[in-house]
């Protein structure tokens, strides 16, 4: 039965470039630019909105090939938001949508700033260096 009283619901959906933008910036993530948003977001493998009473608070996105290779990027929740188990939500939908449609063998990542860690080593992430690899990364300036 669902819980009318719960303000907060999960749709499977992309935002808008400028939601987008705003949603990252306010939940203290860095900027992008809006024509690297618009071109990004048609290229999501899977994307979910976190409302609060209709209004957008939260999000997460999976990129990736289809089949070998995904990574769970831009999840964030505001800031007035936050503390409510609100991105265990975005994550359960992400995984499970990932666990009904990858295939066995993809290789998903995602990259953890700060505390993030311990949410999603709960889905089952580990720090890459459990393998011996390491994640690098690098920004086009």
């Amino acid at each position: 039965m669902p819980n009318n009283s719960d303000p907060y619901a999960i749709e499977a959906g992309l935002p808008s470039v400028d939601v987008f933008r705003r949603l990252r910036t306010d939940a203290g993530l860095s900027d992008k630019d809006p024509a690297a948003v618009a071109l990004a977001l048609p290229h999501s493998w899977y994307g979910v909105l976190l409302r609060h009473r209709g209004e957008p608070v939260g999000m997460g996105r999976i990129i990736g090939d289809g089949g070998t290779a995904f990574q769970i990027v831009d999840i964030c929740v505001h800031p007035d938001h936050q503390g409510r188990g609100l991105g265990r939500r975005i994550m359960a939908a992400l995984t499970d949508e990932l666990e009904r449609r990858a295939p066995s063998s993809a290789y998903v990542s995602l990259i953890a700033d700060g505390p993030a860690k311990f949410l999603y080593e709960k889905f089952g992430f580990v720090e890459t260096a459990t393998y011996g690899s390491v994640g690098m990364s690098r920004v086009i300036t």
